[in-house]
């Protein structure tokens, strides 16, 4: 039996939300507060023992954000699990059959564990009698009750609906906004309920592993010291005949420690002193020192303390010696020992939860970990936000966490994709190390010399880098863009991807004529061919991408390294003519070539130079010439502006007052901080960016930043 689906609709920081799962090992990807730590909650609520109680204290903090204040009233919140390959044991089967029976005839493989908090029965009762649209009645009733004293925890098993459909909620919770809601509930469809006797946490074995903040002091801590645990369990497998004879040491030590001498004379001089001090009739009638050692076999295993040696150190201390990352890599494998444990023990299935394994842990153990901790008939679900592990997370078990205001997404990469395009896209993800997966917006570039320079001109241009504007760059190091790319769509990643290219179209007249040597018809035709792969790249990617509102691409008229040129980017290129020749007659014409208004003049010389050094090569030296006056070329500024749904209005403040101020004089600079205000507020205060754009529009020489602007506003 494993988990196949949760479905969380208005929890915590999930409006609604729905994750998927596979047998064997799941990951769940996400940047830091995008809810992984809830998720886990939810899942604990219903299948760790200890955790069982506290799905009976839910409160109106455990609401999504989206329903503010008094809006939640009314609301339920629903935590679902959907269970696949369910065995044909009785006991489990006895939770989710939905009436009366004899397991054998109703054996059901596939079912589902629910968690409704939702208005106790009175509060239901009273909404379905209202008459369909009386807002009034229904503003009266929830007026009248508060979440703290008018809701209750309810469990049912067996359900067949789908909790993230919003008509299914309508049915099962009411509509709110047309006012109807229903007087009966369809336990064929939402489940019967399931006794708290018939708890499935107690006939699983469920282990969670909490993310390694600071493991020194857990072992410190006898609640959660995870050997502890261990020895705890283990004590009272011991056998009273074999542990007797050490009981018996124990208590001939204490006896021996407490006949020393020097302790039976402290003894006597702490007696002496209190009847000095208080006289006979108020002093203790006896007082002993007493050795404490346990001799019980809890107690005294239990007073074992862990010794270690770091890797390659001949030295063995304790665990407050040992480095963090040293003593978190202990603690995580007590806790996977535990579970080693519990797992021996008779159960249905076996859940492993860990959350964040990479915290203070060396990139090559976070992978080594991941590969090779995979229990037989185990589940094993992790949370992360590390690159190294989501590297080598299999994509069909992937789920990743985006988070919006208010509540988060989440998105299957692999969902509706054929097993050759998962391939491809697991091949790619296992080959070249990338963030891809955590990205708040994508640009896809064909080649390095876009990889070196676009985040180069960026930084210059607009003050600001693609990592804080949360896009990553990925050179896909060919045209092959659509094996990336599918993974951006409505039913996988809801992300914006860019694509940039080059259209390749030819930067001279291809016309053979008659006088042209061999060398120049050569040329000719190469130019020729290009443009035509050029046309037939744009054919095919149009038609990938119609229909995708995600991805979306962006072409250079000719190649990346004309239309830098061609945007007035001379200069850049003027000062490593001297890197790239020697000969003072090609130096003097390369430069006459380069400031030279005609396409196919300089362009043919910057592909000269850039394919005699290398394009990667090329954009290395390029880059050390880049500045705030090089001028990114549009369809690059308009491929950053479509990568991100948004941006923040803070950000483009910051770009604008960057742009003003940079080449200014201190006398003449700008104090941006009224300005920036108002941009930041522009809606509040019925003040548009036009506007803004029309105040500071002589202060900006260049046009790129108005352009950038009206992309992204």
């Amino acid at each position: 039996m494993y988990i196949s689906k949760l479905s969380l609709v208005n929890y915590k920081n999930f409006a609604n939300a729905k994750f998927l799962f596979d047998k064997g090992i799941n990951t769940i990807i996400g940047e830091n507060g995008s809810g992984k730590t809830n998720v886990f909650r939810a899942i604990r609520l219903l299948l760790e023992d200890t955790s069982l109680h506290y799905s009976y204290k839910l409160t109106e903090n455990d609401f999504n954000r989206v329903l503010e204040g008094d809006s939640r009233k009314g609301h339920w919140i629903i935590i679902s699990l959907e269970f696949n390959e369910i065995t044909d044991e009785e006991a489990i089967q006895s939770l989710f059959i939905h009436r009366a029976g004899v397991a054998e005839e109703d054996y059901v493989k596939k079912a589902s564990y629910n968690l409704f908090f939702r208005p106790k029965a009175d509060i239901r009762q009273r909404l379905s009698e209202l008459a369909k649209g009386d807002k009034d009645g229904l503003n009266k009733i929830l007026d009248e009750i508060t979440i703290k004293d008018n809701y209750e925890t309810y469990f049912t098993g067996k359900s067949t609906a789908d909790f993230n459909d919003p008509e299914i909620y309508k049915e099962l919770v009411g509509d709110f906004e047309n006012v109807d809601f229903p007087s009966t509930i369809d336990t064929s469809k939402f489940g019967t309920k399931i006794p708290h006797q018939l708890s499935i946490s107690k006939e699983v074995s469920f282990t969670f592993i909490q993310a390694l903040r600071d493991a020194v002091s857990d072992f410190h801590n006898n609640r959660t010291n995870p050997l502890l645990t261990l020895l705890k369990n283990k004590s009272g497998e011991i056998k009273d005949s074999d542990y007797q004879p050490i009981s018996d040491l124990v208590d001939k030590l204490n006896e021996g420690i407490e006949g020393l001498e020097d302790v039976q004379n402290i003894r006597k001089d702490i007696k002496s002193t209190i009847q000095d001090a208080v006289g006979l009739t108020y002093s203790p009638s006896s007082l002993s020192i007493k050795s404490s050692l346990p001799s019980e076999a809890d107690k005294l295993l239990q007073s074992l303390k862990l010794f270690i040696g770091e890797p390659e150190e001949e030295h063995e201390g304790g665990i407050h010696e040992l480095s963090l990352g040293g003593a978190n890599l202990i603690f995580l494998t007590l806790k996977l020992l535990e579970f080693k444990y519990r797992k021996s023990k008779d159960t249905f299935a076996n859940f492993l939860i860990i959350e964040e394994p990479e915290a203070h842990i060396h990139n090559h153990i976070q992978k080594t970990l991941f590969d090779k901790l995979d229990y037989t008939d185990t589940q094993i679900i992790y949370s992360t936000h590390s690159t190294q592990i989501s590297e080598v997370s299999n994509v069909k078990n992937i789920n990743i966490l985006a988070k919006k205001l208010n509540y988060a997404e989440v998105f299957q990469p692999s969902k509706g994709l054929k097993s050759k395009s998962i391939n491809q896209i697991q091949r790619y993800l296992d080959a070249i190390r990338t963030n891809l997966l955590f990205a708040k917006g994508v640009i896809l570039v064909e080649g390095d010399a876009e990889e070196i320079l676009i985040p180069q001109m960026v930084k210059k241009a607009y003050g600001v880098s693609l990592d804080e504007l949360g896009i990553s760059l990925i050179n896909i190091r060919s045209t092959g863009f659509k094996n990336v790319a599918q993974l951006f769509h409505d039913n996988r990643i809801r992300r914006k991807c860019s694509i940039l290219t080059d259209l390749d179209d030819a930067i001279c007249d291809t016309s053979i004529i008659e006088g042209d040597n061999e060398t120049i018809k050569k040329f000719k035709t190469k130019v020729e061919n290009s443009k035509i792969k050029g046309l037939e790249r744009k054919a095919s990617l149009d038609a990938f991408e119609k229909d995708n509102n995600w991805i979306k691409t962006f072409y250079a008229n000719y190649t990346f390294e004309v239309d830098f040129v061609m945007y007035g980017n001379a200069w850049e290129v003027e000062q490593i003519i001297d890197e790239v020749y020697v000969d003072k007659p090609t130096i003097k014409l390369t430069k006459k070539e380069l400031e030279d208004k005609d396409v196919a003049v300089f362009g043919k010389r910057v592909l000269t130079m850039a394919n005699q050094e290398g394009k990667g090569w090329f954009a290395i030296m390029l880059g050390k010439h880049i500045s705030f006056k090089t001028i990114i070329p549009d369809y690059i500024v308009e491929a950053i502006a479509f990568s991100k749904e948004s941006y923040s209005k803070n950000i483009i403040a910051d770009i604008v007052e960057y742009r003003v101020n940079k080449n200014a004089k201190d006398d003449d600079k700008i104090d941006f901080t009224l300005l920036k205000e108002i941009i930041a507020n522009y809606r509040v205060n019925k003040a548009t960016i036009d506007d803004i754009i029309v105040e500071i529009k002589n202060r900006i020489s260049e046009d790129q930043i108005l352009t950038f602007i009206e992309k992204v506003k």
